[in-house]
């Protein structure tokens, strides 16, 4: 008999059924008919002679018409769980995957863990803090694994804890605390993008006593050297004394949270020692360290006693950077925390300079274990500074190549534009005189001004040159003499700082007298340290001589754009 009405989509050999619900039992993935095939079939007779009957083991199932709105009913449901389910819950997979990494890069405010359910042990920071007035932004976090991968844990687990966390608002909030500066936890120099385990011994303390007695926990887990846990208990009490010089109601809540991180970081370096590149760039995450050290060191400056000389050439300075210009401040070196007191001094009215500035460090704080987390949040050229070039004789010519490769790093960097440059002529911070004890800049080497005046005409992009004068020895000063040894006492005290920046000096003038010989360069160096000395000494005035505004000359204007 022909097939007159029958055109199969199939080949003959395909069994076709009209499936019903005890097809879909036994065969839920039986290869069904289109409907164009179904619309074909105009009597039971004509699909029996194509397929009179199928046998299935232990059953006999007749074909039989079924009403077509069932069937595409039907073919619905199989489309949906064979191929759009799965598209789906892989969407939902990675959506959550990607939620992970950036969740875990960012810090949670407190009351993620009052929402969530999370006891008061679980915090990163002592449970007085949860009591107490003290502004939160001001303190920092650590990051928090949200996500942290168990090898025993199911998928449904994982989805439930994910969803508990977001009906808490957590992630709303989580952006409002890092707007607000809140530093997020998080190697070699070209950046640290991941950090190794270990120990939270600090971040879990909850008093001083248990800070300090953690240090020595660490020693007896032979994790912390015990000349790096002397000196961690000293920095601790030094520090704990300045910041109650302040009389600030919440300085002990200051104190035991910036402590905690700090100690924190001084292990973690230990346990994996970071190396600084010739060209070090600030690290911002997974931990910022440039917040940390903001907040570390700000409760030491007394701003009601400290002063801005010459705003006005600040702003100057961040226009000349806008349009592509180079800026090298030529500057004396008071004290480890200069970056930070110029960074801060200078946040409110020119965040652009404290953020960017690149600061020449010597080998000092790049390897003393106490002062590398605090050089690790700032931009810095690394260099040999020529106090201790000659400490170690057999060093000396791996100092000078290592110098060699900071000055090209830093004749490439010069080359893009828009840098500001920070550098100490001195070699080294500022002594007082042995006889008077009085502090006053230390004198400029003519041959490192002029290593800076060459690379500034060089590099390809116009480029100035300012005399910047620091005052703030009295917050952490250095040792009398210098040492060799690595491992100074740090004193520490709650005073008033000082900063003033003074009209450029351009070398072209003295160029074009002197045809820029020996005598020319010692000359330029000279005009630039003697600006230095003269705001130096407006500032000495104005913080330890108590005038005040009135300390101001005709051509150095003090002001405190805080208040």
């Amino acid at each position: 008999m022909t097939r007159k009405h029958w055109t199969p989509r199939m080949p003959i050999t395909t069994p076709i059924l009209i499936p019903t619900r005890q097809h879909f039992k036994l065969f839920p993935y039986w290869p069904l008919p289109s409907l164009a095939d179904i619309r074909r079939c105009k009597s039971r007779a004509s699909l029996q002679q194509h397929r009179p009957a199928t046998t299935i083991p232990h059953k006999t199932i007749h074909i039989f018409p079924v009403p077509e709105d069932y069937i595409k009913k039907k073919r619905d449901q199989f489309v949906f769980f064979v191929y759009f389910f799965p598209l789906v819950f892989a969407r939902i997979v990675l959506f959550f995957q990607k939620s992970k990494a950036i969740m875990s890069t960012l810090p949670l405010p407190l009351s993620f863990f009052r929402l969530s359910g999370t006891s008061t042990r679980d915090l990163p920071f002592p449970s007085s803090l949860e009591r107490s007035s003290v502004s939160f932004p001001l303190i920092p976090f650590r990051r928090l694994e949200l996500f942290r991968s168990t090898s025993g844990m199911t998928i449904s687990r994982s989805f439930s804890f994910v969803f508990c966390s977001l009906k808490a608002k957590a992630t709303a909030e989580l952006v409002q605390d890092t707007e607000s500066g809140i530093p997020a936890v998080g190697r070699s120099g070209g950046g640290r993008t991941t950090e190794v385990e270990h120990s939270r011994t600090f971040l879990e303390a909850r008093s001083e006593q248990e800070l300090l007695y953690g240090i020595r926990k660490e020693v007896e887990a032979k994790r912390l050297p015990p000349n790096i846990a002397a000196g961690m208990k000293e920095l601790y009490q030094n520090y704990r004394n300045a910041v109650f010089q302040s009389g600030d109601p919440s300085a002990a809540e200051t104190v035991m949270s910036n402590m905690a991180v700090a100690f924190d970081r001084i292990l973690l370096d230990v346990e994996d020692p970071f190396v600084f590149e010739p060209y070090h760039k600030a690290l911002r995450e997974p931990f910022d360290y440039h917040m940390f050290v903001q907040n570390y060191i700000r409760p030491l400056i007394d701003f009601r006693n400290s002063y801005i000389g010459n705003l006005s050439f600040f702003y100057e300075i961040e226009e000349k950077l806008k349009q592509g210009h180079n800026v090298v401040l030529i500057s004396n070196h008071q004290t480890e925390a200069d970056p930070a007191i110029i960074a801060l001094l200078l946040e409110k009215t020119n965040p652009r300079i404290s953020e960017n500035m690149i600061y020449v460090a010597g080998d000092r704080v790049i390897t003393d274990p106490l002062c590398k987390p605090f050089s690790m949040g700032r931009n810095l050229i690394c260099v040999y500074s020529k106090r201790h070039m000659y400490d170690v004789p057999e060093h000396v010519e791996m100092k000078r190549r290592a110098n060699t490769r900071s000055l090209k790093e830093m004749a490439l960097l010069l080359r893009d534009g828009s840098k500001i440059v920070w550098i100490a002529p001195s070699g080294g911070r500022d002594r007082p005189d042995p006889f008077t004890e009085e502090w006053y800049p230390d004198s400029f080497e003519s041959s490192s001004v002029d290593n800076m005046r060459r690379l500034i005409g060089r590099s390809g992009a116009a480029g100035h040159i300012y005399p910047l004068a620091l005052l703030c020895y009295d917050i952490m000063p250095p040792p009398p003499k210098v040492e060799k040894e690595i491992g100074e006492k740090r004193i520490m005290s709650f005073h008033g700082a000082g900063l003033s920046v003074a009209p450029k000096i351009c070398p072209s003038e003295i160029a074009v007298a002197r045809k820029m010989s020996e005598e020319a360069k010692d000359t330029y160096a000279q005009a630039l340290y003697k600006s230095v000395t003269e705001q130096y000494n407006v500032l000495k005035c104005a913080i330890h001589g108590k005038q005040g505004f009135a300390a101001s000359s005709i051509g150095i204007s003090l002001s405190q754009p805080w208040n």
